[in-house]
């Protein structure tokens, strides 16, 4: 394809200029025959008008400039300003942004040259195979730049979807295993600390060996019931999310544990955002899974307020009263990520020692 545009253009510019001047009569002195061979150069740098565009255009016009000033007397081809025309539209449309500016400050140089080189009579016709030419090169050059620039927005766009499309996941798989932390490690702490007070209690006293039993039923349940919510979640069906309503039950599994719980609740709790009192469900749920896991048998306050649409939630245990329970130590994921969570609605949760040896929980969901 590149070969046959390079003896297409060569082929143009010895056809425009040489048939013409041997047709019209070859000249008989040096002077013009250089000038003849300098408009054929004109047309035929312009086969780098793809590679080294610049050159070219430059490179041309010096070379027509050149032919005027030695063949000033000598007959000129017509068909000489086709190459001429194309090289002012290739120089417009090879530079761009501040150096545009110069390079038509130097063709507007360049034309007044060529008129006082050539006489005022030709003012229109030089005007007219220049300027012409130089605006539907700068037309183009402004175009492709428009091109240019809309398709790197399009590429920054695309990156900026497949960014945001790898952080809603990754959000989404944080926030799945959250949930799945929430369910599971509240569940199944529970399950097994019921089954060891099972196992300690099936000699010595089996009907509260089978009320542990019925316990850990009831947790494996519960537990079931909240991964079938989840799954219907991942499935894209509406779920109502896990409320403050369910505090008591969790209260009273607890309470079944060994936790000497009580609960309060304070303010006007349907008022709260389903998103708020969710996640006040489970700092409270962590929390007592937390009491379970570290201080089995400690006396635990918890105290939930609603204000406005925020909700402040406060869980303090005690020391423990047993050993703990071996094989239910948390992972330590549970709060940070509460607190991930929180921060989200433009809350805090805190954690730490108590004066008197046990922990607390506070927390601040929502403004």
């Amino acid at each position: 394809m590149r070969v046959r545009e390079t003896v297409a253009i060569l082929t143009v510019a010895v056809a425009v200029v040489v048939v013409p001047t041997i047709v019209h009569g070859w000249p008989t002195s040096l002077a013009g025959d250089a000038a003849v061979a300098l408009c054929v150069a004109g047309g035929a740098v312009l086969v780098w008008w793809r590679t080294r565009p610049r050159l070219a255009a430059v490179a041309a016009l010096a070379a027509f400039l050149l032919a005027l000033l030695i063949g000033t007397d000598l007959w000129v081809p017509d068909g000489a300003l086709i190459p001429f025309s194309a090289a002012f539209a290739l120089l417009a449309l090879s530079w761009r942004g501040r150096a545009a500016w110069w390079v038509a400050g130097a063709a507007l140089a360049y034309v007044v040259v060529w008129i006082v080189v050539i006489g005022s009579n030709f003012v229109v016709a030089t005007l007219m195979f220049t300027v012409p030419p130089f605006v539907a090169g700068t037309v183009l050059r402004l175009r492709r730049e428009a091109a240019e620039q809309l398709e790197g927005k399009a590429r920054e766009l695309e990156e900026e979807r497949e960014l945001l499309t790898e952080l809603t996941v990754r959000r989404e798989r944080v926030r799945i295993a959250a949930e799945l932390h929430d369910i599971v490690g509240h569940t199944i702490s529970v399950m097994v600390i019921q089954a060891a007070a099972g196992q300690r209690l099936v000699d010595t006293s089996p009907d509260r060996a089978r009320e542990t039993l019925v316990a850990i039923a009831e947790s494996a349940a519960q537990g079931r019931e909240d991964l079938e919510r989840l799954i219907e979640l991942l499935g894209g069906h509406d779920v109502v999310a896990q409320d403050l309503t369910l505090v008591d039950e969790v209260v009273e599994r607890a309470a079944r544990s060994g936790l000497d719980v009580t609960y309060r609740l304070e303010g006007e709790a349907d008022a709260l955002p389903a998103s708020v009192a969710h996640l006040a469900f489970r700092v409270v749920q962590e929390s007592l899974t937390n009491a379970l896991r570290h201080a089995p048998g400690a006396e635990v306050r918890i105290c939930v307020r609603a204000v406005g649409a925020a909700a402040d939630v406060r869980v303090e245990n005690g020391v423990a009263r047993s050993a703990a329970v071996p094989g239910v130590s948390g992972t330590g994921r549970g709060l940070v990520g509460l607190g991930e969570r929180i921060d989200e609605l433009g809350g805090f949760v805190r954690a730490g020692a108590t004066p008197g040896g046990g922990w607390l929980v506070e927390a601040r969901i929502g403004r």
